[in-house]
């Protein structure tokens, strides 16, 4: 099985889970008694400087596209607080911080300029003119 989903840039699901730490905390929202009873809500940490998994080049492109979701430390913080089980929050995490990644990893390719080939020009210079001509079918004669 391979180890990273996309061209060596996302690590496997079992690779984040060792390198994370989770946080629970009782969650607002719906849920009763059930709110004031469990820790629902996860709080996933990831540290991006420590991770073995990124390469020094992926580390700077995380710092710079995901600074506004960092700490003074480094850590990533992933919040998830929808479902009333811990264990789906926890899942849920997960998959915010596996699209998160793959958000912030993914690089644009470069556009390749495309040339207009000269059969479309052509046509459409011969439409112009056949426009052009219509038009000037439509002004009166001048008399000379």
């Amino acid at each position: 099985m391979n180890k990273y989903y996309f061209c060596n840039m996302l690590p496997a699901k079992e690779d984040i889970v060792k390198a994370v730490t989770f946080k629970t905390s009782r969650s607002g929202g719906k849920g009763g008694q059930n709110v004031n009873k469990v820790s629902s809500k996860v709080e996933l940490i990831l540290n991006v400087e420590t991770a073995a998994f990124f390469t020094e080049d992926e580390r700077v492109l995380l710092r710079e596209r995901l600074a506004t979701r960092m700490d003074q430390e480094g850590n990533l913080h992933v919040v998830s607080q929808e479902d009333r089980s811990q264990l789906l929050n926890k899942e849920r995490t997960i998959l915010k911080l596996i699209a998160l990644l793959k958000s912030a990893l993914h690089v644009q390719k470069k556009r390749k300029p495309s040339k207009t080939p000269k059969s479309v020009i052509r046509k459409r210079l011969a439409d112009k003119q056949s426009n052009a001509l219509k038009k000037e079918f439509r002004k009166r004669p001048q008399l000379d």
